[in-house]
């Protein structure tokens, strides 16, 4: 409080010569009023506990508009760290940052990819922390990105995909192989989708993305086809659009569908079939045939380009036969 006093004189000091006594006594009265208020917020985060002050980040990011598995996700690799760390987060320090995530990375079977996710989170947390007043300076910002070797990740071939529809043995399956493969939408945004959402007639519908944010995505007519048979022999009142198998016909969640789709690449032999890598294959595909790759940003619902380029991969053949065709 003794600072405050200070601010409080000082400001008088300035003000004094071209305020009268009452406005000067008005003065003194707002300034110790608005320290006071200042100073009762500041003794609150200095005794906050470490609980208090994850919760109130993970309030934080589900205002920003963060989806539940994201915020699961965020809590539970904040626990895991804070029981590593073992003490309060306004002790913790770069060195005790860095030797969890090193400890981290020396699990069996965890990947840089992993860690570097892990360092994210650890991040975004203490630069909300540090943006909220509860600590001087993120213990985080010395600690740089976490490389890991690049790799040209496969895409689902045409015979791969030929041999999917072939293998759906329900219209429903067919429907949603058609819809992912066209879209590139995320599976989280295809169990959210409803009935009322699709335009057949315009071929496209609008998703709900992360953050809540809408984007609209087309689909060919062989996608219109199925969609349309499989709603059609559809008997129940559930509005969305794709329900599980049973006589309940519940919102098909996204574990159903990866499972799905797991299952079907084990049976054809096709090695591991999950929903994102449609959305990568299609990404892959619409930049080969020449679309922009600012249209394809915006399909995929990206903020940044750079994303969009670490999902796709121009064929080699084409590079190669580009390069005869420009450099001879």
């Amino acid at each position: 409080m003794y600072e405050g006093k200070r601010i409080v004189e000082q400001v008088e000091r300035m003000m004094a010569p071209s305020l009268n006594q009452g406005q000067r006594e008005l003065l003194r009265a707002v300034l110790v009023h608005c320290l006071d208020d200042e100073a009762i917020e500041a003794d609150a985060k200095a005794k906050a506990t470490n609980g208090a002050m994850l919760e109130a980040f993970l309030s934080a990011k589900r205002l920003e508009g963060c989806s539940e598995r994201t915020i699961g996700y965020y809590t539970s690799v904040l626990t895991a760290f804070l029981g590593g760390v073992d003490k309060g987060l306004r002790g913790v320090t770069t060195e005790d940052v860095r030797g969890y995530l090193i400890a981290y990375g020396n699990r069996s079977g965890v990947c840089k990819v992993t860690v570097d996710n892990v360092r994210r989170v650890i991040s975004s947390l203490f630069s909300w922390l540090e943006a909220e007043d509860y600590i001087l300076k993120s213990p985080v910002r010395r600690i740089k990105k976490i490389r890991s070797p690049k790799s040209i990740k496969p895409v689902i071939s045409d015979e791969e995909m030929v041999a999917m529809r072939d293998g759906c043995e329900v219209i429903r399956d067919l429907a949603i192989v058609d819809l992912l493969a066209s879209t590139g939408m995320r599976v989280g945004e295809l169990v959210r989708l409803d009935r009322d959402d699709i335009d057949f007639e315009g071929r496209q519908c609008v998703v709900r993305g992360k953050g809540d944010k809408e984007r609209r995505v087309y689909f060919d007519a062989r996608t219109k086809v199925h969609l349309s048979e499989y709603l059609d022999g559809r008997n129940d009142s559930n509005p969305a659009l794709f329900v599980s198998l049973d006589a309940r016909a519940n919102r098909l969640e996204i574990s159903g569908v990866e499972l799905r789709l797991r299952e079907m690449g084990q049976k054809l032999g096709l090695g591991r079939i999950h929903p994102h890598k449609f959305r990568r294959t299609m990404a892959t595909r619409a930049i080969d045939k020449g679309m922009p790759i600012e249209q394809v940003q915006v399909l995929l619902g990206h903020s940044k380009i750079d994303t969009t380029l670490c999902y796709a991969m121009v064929e080699q053949e084409n590079v190669r036969q580009s390069h005869r065709r420009y450099m001879g």
